[in-house]
């Protein structure tokens, strides 16, 4: 082994150790990982950022905006709103809803497909008194599925066309991925219909709003005397004169009521302030304000929700800007104009400060504000809303020129006559020009966490393979299995890329074992095609932790799943796809050159 082997090596090591620690974000691993291989000279430091524009990376946020402006037309809320009307069976909810989002995440991200579906799904099982453990983990592992059958459906199938088109001269097209992938989907959505949702722990049934956050018993009416010394004041002198955790929901003025109240409102004497507090902060509040209880609580649920002004559920998504700060950090009242109500974990409303608390992925949190504020906030801070905001009505020519756009688009790229890049960034530009979304939305759909992933590690997978890294990882293996058939070793290639993609960012897997996949088709003198493909659909199966995928950590919260949950349901999954696929792979991608 050379010192430059070694050297990538143990950054590999170190970076995987990280990406399972999670005590940083996989982006900000992966950067690091770049710099270390960088400045130890093993990338040229010129070649250091060629990754952010390889044709992989630049197709995946194409593909990205693409997917946000087709759900911005409402044909995927048009057929949620069909899917919830099913049966009320658990085989055939299951059935219809990973149906649906296998479908839906075989042409747009999985992450938004599924987004849009949980919603709606867990209206469904409140609606039949069914928990939605029962149905959020097989939306998930749908979604990864789906995505498995098109070049488009997951960026690992976009990165291993990109490492095809390096190593033979031309990348998988469009629709390589399905014949393998689509066999695969529809045997997991069969097992999961009728077997696998019967392996999930049944966690009792998510709580409503109301009963989850119990809103009201933190909610007070106090009386603003004359002789108060906040009189003229603004609001948010009130929100810092103490320690403790409170926020003002609403005032009333006379006949004037006005929920979610600027920060910069000044406060008037007789004024009814409405505030949310617990025992100990209220005491100190009217204490150091000199404010009195109202006589009458009568305008706290007139003001804490209107017609201008809801309460909105929302999770925290994976990798979101909210996630590891704190109400303190984010200032949400003096930058978005909403108040953060409640805090709940694991289907268990969290009692400590809310300015205490590190908000985590799967985290759900109670909003209040204004319908326009909630909605510009939200995507920012990475939030996906819970309660079922009804289907949008879509405009019939909206919706078909998105459709037109995306088909021209798929079609373009599986009849070869452009690149993916070119086809998919074109169409994505076609949809901003024609308003279907707006340039902030656009922005707004990339997931620029995945792009800095992508970016930063391509050149970590090219050293491996320059320094020689990837040979000398092929040519153990290949002596480890000596005397074993090429097809074992396809099936080692799909484990050991299912194993990775379950600890470590599914793209990430993807770039990590496409050279060795490269490598160890070279020493067998193989074809290429099989072992990149064993690649691919590993990739896509991270089955058995929450951390492997977005999906899986999406529905941790809502579900009210634990870590050990998912290999109960996952860990068959995989084993049947490591015995199908092998075969498929190699009945479709022939070992033959």
């Amino acid at each position: 082994m050379t010192l430059q082997q070694a050297i990538v090596f143990g950054v590999l090591i170190i970076t995987l150790v990280l990406f399972v620690a999670e005590k940083w974000r996989y982006d900000v691993v992966a950067f690091m990982a770049l710099l270390a291989v960088t400045l130890t000279g093993i990338v040229p430091s010129d070649q250091a950022f060629t990754g952010f524009g390889h044709p992989a990376v630049i197709t995946v946020a194409a593909v990205l905006v693409l997917s946000r402006a087709l759900q911005h037309s409402g044909v995927i809320d048009f057929l949620a709103g069909w899917t919830a009307r099913v049966s009320n069976g658990p085989s055939l909810q299951v059935g219809a809803f990973t149906s649906l989002v296998a479908v839906l995440s075989a042409f747009v991200n999985n992450v938004g497909a599924l987004a849009l579906l949980l919603p709606v799904t867990m209206r469904t099982a409140r609606k039949t008194g069914r928990s939605p453990s029962l149905l959020l983990m097989p939306l998930a592992f749908a979604s990864l599925l789906g995505g498995m059958t098109t070049l488009i459906g997951t960026p690992p199938n976009i990165i291993i066309a990109a490492f095809r088109a390096e190593s033979a001269g031309e990348p998988f097209h469009m629709f390589d991925f399905t014949p393998v992938g689509a066999v695969i989907a529809v045997i997991g959505i069969v097992y999961m219909a009728l077997l696998g949702w019967r392996l999930v722990p049944q966690r009792s049934s998510m709580p409503s709003q109301e009963e989850l956050f119990h809103i009201a018993d933190y909610i007070t009416e106090l009386k603003v005397p004359p002789d108060s010394k906040i009189v003229g004041r603004p609001l948010m002198e009130l929100e810092s004169l103490i320690d403790s955790d409170i926020a003002v929901v609403g005032v009333v003025r006379g006949e004037w009521k006005l929920p979610a109240p600027s920060a910069y409102e000044p406060i008037r004497a007789d004024d009814i302030v409405i505030i949310q507090a617990d025992s100990e902060g209220l005491k100190e509040l009217i204490s150091a304000a000199q404010l009195e209880l109202a006589e009458e609580k009568t305008h706290r649920d007139q003001v804490l929700g209107s017609e201008q002004v809801i309460l909105a559920e929302a999770i925290v998504k994976p990798d979101s800007q909210i996630e590891g700060n704190t109400t303190t950090t984010l200032q949400l009242r003096w930058r978005y104009g909403i108040n953060l109500l409640g805090v709940a974990r694991h289907g268990e409303r969290l009692t400590k400060r809310l300015k205490d608390i590190f908000f985590e992925a799967g985290d759900i949190l109670l909003f209040q504000g204004s319908e326009t504020a909630l909605q510009q906030a939200l995507p920012i801070l990475g939030c996906l809303p819970l309660a079922d905001r009804g289907l949008r009505i879509a405009r019939p020519s909206r919706l078909l020129l998105a459709i037109a756009i995306f088909t021209l688009a798929v079609t373009v790229v599986a009849v070869g006559m452009l690149t993916a890049p070119v086809a998919f960034v074109g169409a994505a530009g076609l949809m901003i020009v024609t308003g279907l979304i707006s340039i902030n939305h656009a922005y707004q759909a990339i997931d620029w966490p995945i792009i800095v992933l992508l970016g930063a590690m391509i050149p970590v997978a090219q050293a491996l393979e320059s320094t020689g890294g990837a040979e000398l990882i092929a040519v153990k293996l290949f002596h480890l299995a000596h005397g074993m058939p090429a097809q074992a070793l396809v099936l080692a290639v799909l484990v050991a890329t299912m194993f990775l993609s379950d600890l470590v960012n599914n793209a990430a897997a993807a770039i990590l074992m496409a050279p060795i996949a490269l490598r160890l088709a070279t020493e067998v003198n193989a074809s290429a095609d099989p072992f990149l493909m064993a690649v691919a659909i590993g990739a896509s199966c991270a089955f058995l932790t929450p951390i492997g995928h977005q999906s899986n950590a999406l529905v941790m919260g809502p579900g009210g799943y634990r870590f050990g949950d998912y290999w109960r349901m996952g860990l068959p999954l995989e084993v049947a796809i490591a015995a199908i696929a092998t075969p498929l792979i190699l009945w479709y991608w022939p070992l033959g050159r």
